[in-house]
């Protein structure tokens, strides 16, 4: 933001309004020479160039411009930027998020479950301040898709380009857990949190789900569990990624909550159940709420002065006037 270092040299820009009247309109400002049309008697005087009556009063405003902005550069305006700067490191936080054919289901208005859990994960990741945030999907197979970072921004934008059943048709969980964890493994943070978002039972993968929340818990890791969607029977579209194909109907929707409850203990963690787009809402609002480190902070501010380029704008605009006035005008000054 921009700022006066001193202010008070504004109040000379009171003195500009009587100068320009005086300078100006005033009738006794000399320079005029009084003559009687009754002695006078030819017609009064005209000018007929309308463009050099257009020149002076350019002249002449860019000139009152120029003192004004002496003026504002006597009050030493500055551009201050403050900088926000954490003392120490935050909480290690990686996204678990299921993309297999399931999460589909349209009972997460206005759109589907991967489209709702997508939503709240950049409302979660736009709420922190320091912490390192990652994002592991799966389905038949698990990947990597956001190392923990603080770029959150960078973040939102990879999280919205994601698509259903880019890693197959399964639903690979002990996986997707294990490639999280594992890419935590060398964290130095205090507290490391899987956060993992699932609507179906695991029936893919090498790794078995409790094995991976096991060797989750050994490294320290915190797992909450969240089994999103309604259970029973639920409308479902979404495009086949090897036919092109566009595949609706209706399927019988549950999952283990048996599974994602032990998972989630195992590591210290909680599960929760999330029926709907509210409920998956406040579900990650609670952990983020839970999950927050002691945020010290300082705050660093950076000044750079500004008079310098209003003083050479202002010098250029009345140099500009006096040439003007000399060239074209033959003022005596």
């Amino acid at each position: 933001m921009w700022i006066f270092e001193s202010p008070a040299y504004l109040l000379l820009l009171t003195l500009l309004l009587p100068s320009i009247y005086f300078c100006h309109f005033y009738r006794k400002r000399g320079g005029v020479f009084p003559a009687s049309f009754g002695v006078w008697k030819s017609s009064s005087f005209k000018s007929s160039n309308h463009f050099l009556k257009f020149v002076l009063f350019l002249s002449t405003t860019a000139s009152w411009i120029g003192f004004a902005g002496l003026i504002f550069a006597l009050a030493g305006p500055s551009y201050v930027e403050k900088e926000k700067i954490y003392i120490g490191r935050g909480i290690d936080i990686v996204f678990v998020l299921d993309e297999s054919p399931s999460m589909a289901a349209m009972d997460f208005p206005p759109s589907n479950r991967f489209e709702a859990a997508k939503e709240v994960i950049k409302s979660f990741v736009s709420a922190r301040g320091n912490d390192p945030i990652g994002l592991v999907t799966f389905a038949a197979e698990a990947a990597l898709r956001i190392p923990p970072t603080l770029d959150y921004d960078g973040f939102i934008e990879e999280v919205e380009k994601l698509s259903l059943m880019e890693l197959g048709n399964g639903t690979a969980v002990g996986l997707g857990i294990a490639i999280a964890a594992l890419h935590m493994q060398n964290s130095t943070a205090v507290e490391k949190v899987i956060i993992l978002i699932t609507d179906g039972e695991s029936n893919a993968g090498e790794i078995v789900p409790e094995s991976a929340a096991d060797i989750a818990a050994q490294m320290g890791i915190k797992i909450y569990s969240i089994g999103i969607g309604t259970k029973g029977e639920v409308p479902i579209e979404y495009e086949d990624k090897a036919t092109g194909k566009i595949i609706t109907g209706r399927f019988n929707s549950d999952f283990n909550e048996k599974l994602l409850r032990e998972i989630a203990e195992t590591t210290g963690g909680r599960y929760y159940y999330a029926p709907s787009t509210n409920a998956l809402g406040s579900i990650i609002k609670t952990i983020d709420s839970q999950e927050s480190s002691d945020k010290r902070i300082k705050i660093k501010t950076r000044s750079k002065p500004g008079y310098k380029m209003l003083i050479i704008f202002s010098m250029t605009l009345i140099l500009a006037d006096f040439t003007i006035k000399k060239l074209f005008f033959r003022e005596i000054l």
